[in-house]
């Protein structure tokens, strides 16, 4: 688990970077900003692959296309989900609306603890109890501040977890099924960088874009991959909490880049932001209990190799 929760903090803490990365994409708009993302994200990833030895889940997956063609159509609704939430991340603080979309990271955790519950049977700790009722005050205080909740919100908090699901279920929730949702929507990726008014003269007027680019493709490639990881080896439930750290790290990314966050706004940040401390705690607590049990274990070790030695002199 400790390698889920790890693969969990690098993705959150890569999108904060990315997120804020965007602002040096300005010569481009959220489509092209897309497509050269998509472009740029599926040759690092390969090569992230190649490294952790996942080239072998591309293979795999290619065979059971072959064996089940049925299961390319499937795998065409997972890239789509997944795509549109890459636009969605771009396109948000491009427009003004990167705080709906934090809200909506925040939210996300809530439907993967609700889904974890009812679809595998996960549990709730007393303190994961406590994150999850300070996060549902918070995101129910915005709700009911506003009346109703935005597309952007309801986007990313239902899609992501649809993605997750069905990922699961169809049993690509590996690298090697992210990467083929990658290669599936790359043609759409293409076309969008064609969109626009001369879009490779940008690169002659800008020639650090090309740098921009590339640094575009390895956070995308890390972050992306980190968090497919975390899927794979946390339970649903400690996964979607875990993902509180992202939205935490996106509204004040948000904050950064000249959003505001209103004086009625507040009862929904604070309580959310208590939520993700609530869970800091309890993994340090995690860790402290794992250290002293490691430490007790070796001390009963030393004190029964001590014991045999005394025995076998005797």
């Amino acid at each position: 688990m400790f390698k889920g929760i790890a693969y969990s903090v690098l993705a959150s803490v890569t999108f904060g970077v990315l997120y804020f990365y965007t602002q040096l994409l300005g010569a481009f708009d959220s489509e092209q900003t897309f497509g050269w993302r998509i472009i740029a994200t599926l040759p690092v990833l390969t090569l992230f692959m190649w490294f952790s030895g996942d080239l072998s889940h591309i293979k795999q997956i290619f065979k059971r296309i072959l064996a089940r063609p049925s299961l390319l159509l499937l795998l065409m609704i997972t890239s789509v989900l997944t795509s549109a939430q890459l636009w969605l991340f771009l396109w948000a603080p491009m427009h003004g609306r990167g705080l709906q979309v934090s809200l909506g990271y925040f939210l996300l955790p809530l439907v993967l603890v609700l889904a974890g519950s009812i679809l595998y049977g996960e549990k709730l700790s007393k303190l994961q109890y406590v994150a999850v009722l300070l996060a549902v005050f918070g995101v129910g205080h915005e709700i009911w501040r506003l009346g109703s909740i935005a597309w952007e919100t309801v986007f990313v908090a239902l899609g992501y977890a649809a993605y997750f699901i069905l990922r699961k279920k169809i049993h690509t929730d590996n690298l090697g099924g992210f990467w083929w949702d990658l290669l599936l929507i790359l043609p759409v990726a293409i076309f969008f960088t064609q969109t626009g008014d001369t879009p490779y003269l940008k690169f002659l007027e800008y020639p650090s874009l090309i740098l921009v680019v590339i640094g575009l493709g390895l956070l995308s490639a890390i972050g992306l991959g980190s968090y497919i990881l975390a899927s794979r080896y946390l339970p649903l439930i400690i996964f979607g909490l875990l993902g509180y750290l992202e939205p935490v790290l996106l509204a004040l990314v948000s904050l950064l880049i000249g959003e505001k966050i209103g004086a009625d706004e507040w009862l929904t940040y604070i309580p959310i932001w208590l939520a993700v401390l609530v869970l800091v705690v309890e993994g340090a607590m995690h860790l402290y209990q794992q250290r002293k049990r490691k430490q007790h274990l070796e001390l009963n070790l030393k004190q029964y190799s001590q014991r045999v030695d005394l025995d076998d002199k005797s």
